[in-house]
């Protein structure tokens, strides 16, 4: 599905995540296929699992990779996952191709950030950003998540405005 979107300045940033917009901007599509930004843009939590695997790997990897654990499981209900005894949920997320080349690390994080959007956000990681809070006010919250720094937490502007759950052109 074609996806009209404003272009925002991302001038300040290098890496993975710009070769997704560049490529956004001359092909249409983020990851490479139209149908995995689709679905990234129709579940808020896999957008925010997919900022958390933005390292080390290449960022399309990353952020397909919440789709391939949902495929897996089923879904990415955050309460379930938490809950999940960590091998057997680990053995989904090494399934190959692995969710994330560090498995133990990033199948560690996951569950104990589906525990904390559980518990603070109602299990939906759109909650983080949908109540109209400022950009500080969301990087702060990422910033309380596990594996979530300043620099990664910086992020979430272009990825929330780019897969359609937020939209910082006025911003910009």
């Amino acid at each position: 599905m074609a996806v009209e979107i404003t272009h925002i300045d991302y001038s300040d940033l290098s890496g993975g995540l710009v070769r997704m917009m560049d490529r956004f901007k001359e092909e249409g599509t983020l990851t490479g296929e139209i149908e995995d930004d689709d679905r990234l843009r129709d579940d808020p939590n896999a957008a925010l699992l997919g900022l958390l695997y933005d390292q080390r790997v290449r960022a399309e990897s990353a952020f397909t990779g919440p789709l391939r654990l949902k495929d897996r499981l089923g879904h990415l209900d955050m309460a379930t996952i938490a809950e999940m005894d960590f091998e057997p949920f680990q053995e989904h997320f090494s399934e190959s191709p692995a969710v994330h080349r560090f498995v133990n690390k990033m199948a560690g994080n996951t569950q104990k950030v589906a525990a904390h959007i559980a518990d603070e956000y109602d299990g939906n990681a759109a909650n983080l950003w949908s109540d109209g809070a400022d950009l500080d006010t969301i990087e702060k919250r990422l910033q309380n998540l596990p594996g979530f720094g300043p620099a990664k937490a910086s992020k979430i502007k272009y990825v929330l405005h780019y897969f359609g759950h937020r939209d910082f052109s006025d911003e910009a």
